[in-house]
């Protein structure tokens, strides 16, 4: 029996992604296109950063991301 295979973004566009969510914007995968992709946890109502790991999956083709929300980044390292 084979391993089942998990597909993942590719390096740019798990970036262009967590960049979208991070910025609170409607999350569209660079991959397929689709606006189907789930944020688990979803994001709170006060827009407030979720503490630990987020994952966002596309439902249409199915490719997984998941990166930790480390809050706002101080202005003196962007």
């Amino acid at each position: 029996m084979g391993r089942r295979h998990v597909k993942e973004f590719r390096p740019d566009e798990a970036l262009s992604l967590i960049s979208a969510d991070r910025e609170g914007k409607i999350l569209r995968c660079p991959s397929c296109g689709s606006e189907a992709v789930e944020r688990i946890p979803p994001r709170p109502s006060d827009g407030s950063p979720t503490p630990g790991r987020i994952g966002l999956t596309c439902a249409a083709c199915s490719r997984v991301v998941s990166y930790i929300d480390r809050g706002e980044v101080p202005a003196a390292l962007r």
